[in-house]
């Protein structure tokens, strides 16, 4: 007899702690304006060893409860990232563990400068992706008034 895939099947599954902090972490840093976890180099080097992830607090007690620490990108708007981050990580959550989450907390636990930020912050103008320079024109082999 074929099982209908909508069936629930008797039994039970069971998620472990690390593995919800795998799938919050992924949909956190993959949030656009997160540049990572405020847990420092030392939450950096614990993490590699196997120690408890810094920045990325789960608890399953009374519900799922998840608290982020996060460090995120200078000139961008603060409340727009933690909305991202909210609806990224509760779809995540929904889509991988079929459940919902009873509490999510964000601290934002600092702003750094992006890899793109870099000329902002030594005064000069972002550059145009499209815009078209004297050197541009030069390399291309054009001749140049």
């Amino acid at each position: 007899m074929p099982t209908d895939p909508t069936t629930p099947t008797p039994g039970r599954s069971l998620v472990s702690r690390r593995a919800i902090v795998d799938v919050v972490r992924t949909a956190t840093l993959g949030s656009y304006g997160v540049i990572g976890f405020a847990g420092g180099p030392i939450g950096r080097i614990a993490e590699r060893l196997g120690l408890a992830p810094q920045g990325i607090d789960v608890r399953l007690a009374g519900g799922l409860a998840i608290d982020l620490d996060l460090l995120v990108a200078h000139n961008l708007p603060i409340a727009e990232v933690a909305r991202q981050v909210d609806s990224a990580v509760r779809y995540a959550v929904r889509r991988a563990l079929g459940r919902e989450i009873d509490r999510l907390t964000i601290h934002v636990g600092g702003l750094r400068v992006a890899p793109y930020d870099v000329q902002l912050v030594l005064g000069g103008r972002p550059r145009d992706p499209h815009e078209v320079t004297t050197d541009d024109l030069a390399a291309s082999g054009t001749d140049v008034a």
